[in-house]
């Protein structure tokens, strides 16, 4: 039996990749035109935002779970959430979660490791790269990271905030990025973790100074592997 995904979403950008990829993807593994029973859903992006600001971590985690919820009633065997800021709430509804929870950071991280990548430059916004999200999940599989310096910080998180989500790409939004990500690898980093699910939609790897581990479509890909393997 293959399992139904259930996508908890935070922004629209991120959420319609991850769905793109399990579509576009998903006749590999299933054959043509095939990819598993997909269900989404989402609150106000704004929701999130303001608790972001607020620093209501367990307050997002709220939100995070009444989506799951929702997903389970209507038949999700799993979900997954394209949004890594948001996963450093999980550890405040985990233990009443009606259905499993892929973490973005576990897949990233165990394809970092996987690829033989020793020290990882960390993206994403600021409430992602001052969490322990990635930290927690690196560290269990024996990687280092960087992060970025406050200045950097703050215009990634900027152009997240103010273009990508919105759907908005600038050459100039690029260039903070590969700016960011050389000095990272100035710095002794051998990959970059697109920690935010828009960033990809400008940075890959024939533009990054330094290999890319895609947050989004690595979780879409690892969702549909365990779809598949469901009923084995």
């Amino acid at each position: 039996m293959t399992l139904h995904i259930g996508i908890v979403g935070c922004s629209a950008e991120g959420a319609a990749l991850c769905y793109r990829t399990l579509c576009s993807e998903g006749p590999a593994l299933f054959g043509p035109h095939a990819h598993p029973e997909i269900s989404m859903h989402t609150p106000s992006f704004a929701d999130y935002v303001a608790l972001l600001d607020r620093g209501d971590i367990a307050g997002v985690g709220e939100l995070m779970l009444r989506s799951a919820e929702k997903l389970a009633r209507i038949g999700a065997d799993f979900v997954i959430c394209p949004d890594n800021t948001i996963h450093q709430a999980l550890g405040f509804v985990q233990g009443r979660l009606p259905v499993p929870w892929l973490h973005i950071a576990d897949v990233v991280a165990a394809e970092a490791h996987g690829r033989g990548f020793r020290r990882l430059g960390l993206t994403g916004t600021r409430w992602l790269v001052d969490s322990d999200v990635y930290p927690d999940k690196l560290g269990a599989q024996g990687l280092a990271f960087e992060r970025p310096t406050d200045s950097e910080c703050d215009d990634i998180h900027r152009v997240i905030m103010d273009e990508l989500v919105k759907g908005v790409f600038q050459p100039e939004g690029v260039a903070v990025f590969q700016g960011v990500i050389e000095r990272m690898k100035s710095a002794g980093c051998d990959a970059v973790v697109l920690g935010c699910t828009e960033i990809m939609l400008i940075i890959d790897d024939g533009n990054s100074p330094l290999p890319t581990l895609d947050s989004t479509r690595l979780l879409a890909r690892a969702a549909l592997r365990r779809a598949a393997e469901g009923g084995r």
